[in-house]
């Protein structure tokens, strides 16, 4: 039986997405490895142990195991420390191989830059193919900070330079994310691959609105305007609540039948203010329609969408947008920012809304075109349903496996050459 070793050392595909590190590449991760893992793949998933209490091993299912590691204290290390802690869990990525026959693992699949550090070690190691899934990259977060977040830092680059360099294939979210890799980080084209992330068409399905809301205890006739992520400023969930405030000057009669749920918990350099987000509500005084939602399980959240009239992704950045096609799945319109790889989930006027600023007045306009004028709400959500076809996990395995298979050819062939 073919098997890879999937390295995600700062956050683990168990952790709950909408906190913390947890997001995105969590549901990356574990969606892909069991995908995989129904195609006959075994996934082993290499991360940090955050808990005493975290078993050394977890079997997630059938094929599937997470190998938790212990390097650094469990809990109060944040991910600019972690760099402190690689050759630690590089020693026990190394030690769990070594005690398995030769040929154990038949390729690498690291995730996020400090993954794939370790993930060049191994390759050389254990003379299997790196792929190496970035993510997110500091260049680009560089070139598109929000008000108050912090610039990554100069080893970051470094080290994502690093892996650019030693990956025998890079997959890219979208076409956007393959140029950035190569004009950014003078990635080889030939070793670039664009393979979209997924969503659970399975879970994120189209469910009665009434009923949904009805469940969630929300107003059956509210204009609802979801947020739901990590409440960091790259993800700008201000934007949405500067906007609403906006609408509320405009049209005071809205306030009576408007809800923004805010799904999600803080992140990042959100952790330095967690209230911040709560204190800009009381401010713009629009508390009374916001409701703050910590972090749910995929299931609920999926009913949380269906139940929105709108899903907001005002991100500075964003290499895919999960939550936009999610969102989409559930027959919901997005209206969400024209930057990364969001151009690529929400097809514009056809599925949802994309916004070119960050200006609170243009999100107002975009979110007022879709709950007062229903028959747009209507052709949105059917587009939203269509578009999100493009997307599943089981497209994004297929089109892994054959990435797999062309940086085992690719390793061959530079092992030819030498």
């Amino acid at each position: 039986m073919t098997r890879i070793a999937m390295v995600s050392m700062h956050t683990s595909p168990l952790d709950q997405p909408g906190t913390g590190d947890a997001g995105g590449m969590n549901v990356y991760v574990l969606e892909l490895s069991r995908r995989l893992a129904e195609r006959g793949i075994a996934v082993d998933v290499f991360t940090r142990a955050t808990s005493s209490r975290a078993p050394q091993i977890v079997e997630v299912g059938d094929r599937i195991l997470v190998r938790n590691i212990h390097a650094g204290p469990f809990e109060g290390l944040g991910k600019t420390e972690l760099p402190g802690q690689m050759c630690t869990f590089a020693r026990e990525v190394m030690r769990a191989e070594a005690s398995q026959r030769p040929g154990h693992y038949a390729a690498i699949h690291s995730h996020y830059w400090l993954s794939g550090q370790i993930g060049a070690l191994a390759r050389d190691r254990w003379g299997v193919p790196l792929v190496h899934s970035m993510h997110t990259m500091a260049k680009v977060k560089n070139e598109s900070l929000a008000v108050g977040d912090t610039p990554e830092p100069a080893a970051r680059v470094i080290g994502e330079e690093q892996v650019v360099e030693a990956a025998d294939v890079l997959i890219a979210n979208t076409d956007i994310e393959a140029k950035q890799l190569i004009n950014l980080y003078d990635a080889e084209p030939a070793r670039v691959e664009v393979v979209h992330p997924g969503v659970d068409l399975r879970r994120f399905v189209p469910v009665d609105k009434a009923a949904a809301r009805e469940a969630l205890g929300l107003p059956i006739d509210a204009d609802i305007l979801l947020f739901a992520g990590r409440i960091q400023p790259l993800k700008a969930p201000d934007v949405l609540l500067r906007a609403v405030a906006v609408l509320l000057a405009e049209t005071p009669a809205l306030r009576h039948r408007l809800v923004v749920p805010v799904v999600g918990g803080p992140s990042g350099s959100g952790l330095e203010h967690p209230t911040a987000l709560a204190d800009l509500a009381r401010d713009l005084g629009i508390a009374d329609v916001v409701r703050f939602v910590p972090p749910v399980e995929q299931a609920e959240l999926a009913l949380w969408m269906a139940a929105a009239s709108v899903v907001a992704v005002p991100s500075f950045n964003e290499s895919f947008g999960l939550v936009a096609v999610e969102a989409q799945a559930t027959g919901t319109p997005v209206v969400a920012a024209d930057v990364g790889g969001l151009p690529t989930v929400v097809r514009q006027g056809h599925s949802g809304l994309l916004v070119p600023t960050h200006e609170p007045r243009d999100w107002a306009n975009a979110l007022r075109r879709i709950i007062e004028d229903p028959v747009l709400a209507l052709n949105l959500s059917i587009g939203a349903r269509e578009q999100a076809r493009h997307f599943s996990w089981e497209r994004t395995a297929d089109r892994t496996l054959e990435v797999y298979e062309q940086a085992a050819r690719l390793m061959r062939e530079e092992l030819a050459i030498r």
